[in-house]
């Protein structure tokens, strides 16, 4: 019974302010990240206290279910605090950054739009050198919104490197080194040496669209904010897709090449001029160890762990969070200053929704310094085209940007690979 009211009141307790706050509210106060890290470092005591009561039944030869029914609450209590955790630290440094700033440059211009999107009606002197493209091109603070909210749902685009360009692709060289050299005496010969050698490889942005339609007489509301309205609109067709394309996207379609494709035997493992970002088994058939996490940090080079962190999804982190070193610490670690993330052995943890669960054969973490790992590129400026006519009585408003991804550096990240056999 005492286990069971443990469980209880770590499913039931409180939140402390989370995401639905902090979303509602202008920013978020240091303060309140602090009561997020203090309730989810509360909760993994709890976590970890169950855990060893479940250990200590099982070694006695008694059942575990209870203890383990009581464990699966604390986790999932632990997942909710350090998503909020997550949400608030990215909110607080965007706010740090300046990001939902509406500072207009151009104000006159920026009336203008306003007015071609309520009545379609644009001065030809406003418009600044796009017309003949058939669209507009968006306000500074259009830009802004948009890019500042794809960080805060895209966890790639935040720990990626970002270069945005003006041309249609973005050409990256690689020295592949190969200069040789060689031992000789005071008056051998001295015969030419190989020369190193270069390869380039290009980012070509896809376009990203999204396409969302509101009727005339609402866009004649005045209480409406249509930036605001056409921002959260476009947000969350452009993070979706951006967030599959970083990860898992093939190409097809103009798309990014994600990372998972560059591991070995994956889709674009052959297309890199160094090769393909190679993997460490998991330890476990179909199931991942301590020694595993371990030897994944220790196949990264040292020179690339500075920054180094692990991208894996909740359901992994909660099978790491019971898993312990050789000294009985437990690999997974709450965050206990305000804007730091989890750990796992020391190292910063980012949740991605889109890495595979446990199982056989799956990629279940990647580790490495993905600033240096994975390249970003955004082709300048989101476009609008507003369209009141295709599709009446409603006014679309046909939203275009155009961005691409691909590996950068194979050698700066490992993934995890999870053993069939």
């Amino acid at each position: 019974m005492a286990l069971q009211k443990v469980a209880d009141l770590a499913a039931a307790q409180p939140v402390p302010r989370g995401i639905l706050a902090v979303r509602a509210d202008a920013g978020t106060s240091p303060g309140e990240i602090k009561a997020l890290v203090e309730g989810m470092n509360k909760a993994f005591a709890d976590f970890k206290a169950e855990h060893t009561r479940q250990l200590d039944e099982i070694k006695a030869s008694r059942s575990g279910a209870d203890q383990e029914a009581a464990i699966q609450k604390i986790n999932a209590h632990l997942d909710r605090l350090q998503k909020e955790t997550e949400d608030a630290h990215t909110k607080l440094a965007s706010a740090q950054m300046g990001a939902g700033e509406k500072t207009v440059v151009d104000k006159e211009y920026s009336a203008a739009f306003r007015a071609h999107f309520a009545r379609g009606e644009v001065q030809a002197s406003l418009n600044k050198g796009v017309a003949t493209e058939g669209g507009y091109l968006a306000p500074v603070e259009w830009d802004r919104s948009i890019t500042d909210r794809l960080i805060e749902v895209s966890p790639i685009r935040s720990i990626a490197s970002v270069q945005s360009i003006s041309t249609a692709g973005y050409t990256k060289l690689f020295n592949n080194r190969g200069a040789t050299s060689g031992w000789v005496g005071e008056t051998a010969a001295r015969p030419q040496t190989n020369t190193p050698t270069f390869s380039p490889l290009t980012f070509k942005p896809g376009e990203l669209y999204a396409n969302p339609a509101a009727t005339q007489q609402l866009l004649d509301d005045s209480e409406i904010n249509l930036e605001s309205w056409l921002a959260n609109e476009v947000e969350t067709e452009f993070a979706y897709q951006e967030g599959i394309a970083f990860l898992s996207g093939t190409g097809a379609n103009d798309r990014p090449n994600g990372l998972l494709t560059y591991v070995t035997g994956g889709t674009n493992a052959a297309t890199h001029p160094w090769g393909d970002i190679k993997t460490v088994g998991s330890g476990a058939v179909g199931a991942i160890t301590a020694d595993s996490l371990i030897d994944l940090i220790y196949a990264l080079p040292d020179e690339y762990t500075a920054n180094a962190r692990f991208v894996l999804n909740r359901t992994a982190q909660g099978v790491i969070r019971k898993l312990k070193d050789g000294q009985g610490n437990y690999l997974w670690q709450p965050s206990y200053v305000a804007g730091q993330p989890a750990t796992i052995a020391g190292y910063p943890v980012t949740t991605v929704a889109g890495m595979p669960n446990i199982a056989a054969n799956a990629i279940v973490a990647l580790f490495g310094d993905f600033k240096r790992g994975y390249q970003i590129v955004d082709r300048t400026g989101v476009r609008v085209l507003r369209d009141p006519y295709t599709n009446k009585p409603f006014v679309q408003f046909y939203t275009t940007k155009r961005v691409g991804g691909g590996l950068l550096n194979p050698d700066v990240i490992k993934a995890l690979k999870v053993n069939a056999a």
